[in-house]
């Protein structure tokens, strides 16, 4: 079993940037692929950002991509979200999730899930 608990979140301008992190307790002797997902206000949850348990490999939605950096420190059990030129419409909710395997964006393939920070961005 393993904790995630998001942080970062808050208000940003458009063109703004934020870092979320997600740190990871409980059984940390695994070495867990990890994703960023969020959620919209009346939308499905969509994929971001996915990172392999080594740091090696990493895939982004679209919609993010140029923008959005995935990135882990294993010593400090903590995966990052960087985001840069944020957009109205990334605004959502932002979950870590945590799969034993790199799953990329198949959210069903992650049974750990972090409670969520809310990311807005103002226009």
């Amino acid at each position: 079993q393993v904790q995630l608990v998001e942080s970062g979140g808050g208000l940003v301008q458009a063109g703004g940037s934020l870092r979320l992190s997600c740190a990871t307790s409980g059984r940390t002797s695994i070495r867990y692929g990890m994703g960023w997902f969020r959620q919209a206000p009346g939308k499905a949850r969509e994929f971001v950002a996915a990172i392999s348990a080594s740091g090696g490999m990493t895939h982004y939605a679209d919609s993010v991509k140029g923008r959005f950096t995935i990135a882990r420190d294993n010593a400090k059990n903590t995966v990052y979200l960087q985001m840069n030129s944020l957009k109205p419409e990334d605004t959502a909710v932002f979950y870590c999730a945590a799969s034993v395997g790199f799953y990329r964006d198949n959210d069903s393939k992650y049974p750990y899930w972090g409670q969520g920070t809310q990311v807005t961005v103002s226009s």
